[in-house]
């Protein structure tokens, strides 16, 4: 998806769904927030598994602090008590341990994840060790910036669809799958604007993370 088109994407998107359009109508259109592909955003990605983006983003500060660079050879240079102490927990630290060597031995060719396709791109993430399908769709969405990625397993998502649709009940994942369907090819830029409007009723905005 080009940024300079944003703006008309998500308009037309959300013409193409009242739900959507009430998004948009209510809290404008999102800021097109992206993360740029590398090694840097798959550490981010793993620390952000099952806690709040701030703590994530604190603990990759201190781990780039503690590291001296968010790089697969730095990382590896680490002690585990050095990365628990910046706040990484033991089973995070065998993952981006893992990370680290699969990158380094050829295992993982990230430069090459941009030029296959999304199921590619899922299996040989999911391949390494404590890297789910909630991570893989995570980096194809804001980092490979593919355009129908519908990250199932989200609960900020599937809240998200709860609210906007006027759910009884928060959908399953296969409930969501079924749900999104009517928001293809386009679910990326869909549950972008679900994600929106989930943060604006709650006072919040995407967290942003310098990873450079």
């Amino acid at each position: 998806m080009d940024a300079g088109n944003w703006k008309a994407r998500v308009a037309d998107v959300a013409a193409s769904d009242p739900h959507l359009k009430a998004v948009v109508e209510a809290h404008g259109i999102p800021d097109k927030w992206a993360r740029p592909p590398g090694f840097p955003s798959l550490v981010l990605l793993i620390l952000e598994q099952q806690v709040s983006l701030a703590s994530a983003a604190a603990a990759f500060a201190r781990v780039a602090e503690t590291a001296g660079a968010i790089r697969p050879r730095a990382l590896l240079a680490t002690t585990p008590e050095a990365l628990r102490a910046a706040g990484v927990s033991g089973q995070k630290d065998r993952y981006l341990r893992a990370l680290s060597q699969a990158v380094l031995d050829g295992t993982l060719d990230i430069d090459a994840l941009e030029r296959q396709d999304d199921a590619e791109v899922e299996r040989r993430l999911t391949a390494l060790p404590g890297i789910g399908t909630w991570t893989a769709n995570a980096y194809l969405l804001a980092c490979l910036d593919r355009p129908d990625v519908w990250p199932v397993g989200d609960r900020a998502l599937q809240v998200a669809v709860a609210e906007s649709l006027g759910l009884d009940t928060v959908p399953t994942v296969k409930e969501l799958e079924v749900i999104g369907e009517r928001w293809r090819p386009n679910r990326s830029t869909a549950a972008r604007l679900l994600w929106h409007g989930y943060l604006a009723r709650r006072g919040r905005r995407e967290t942003v993370v310098d990873l450079s």
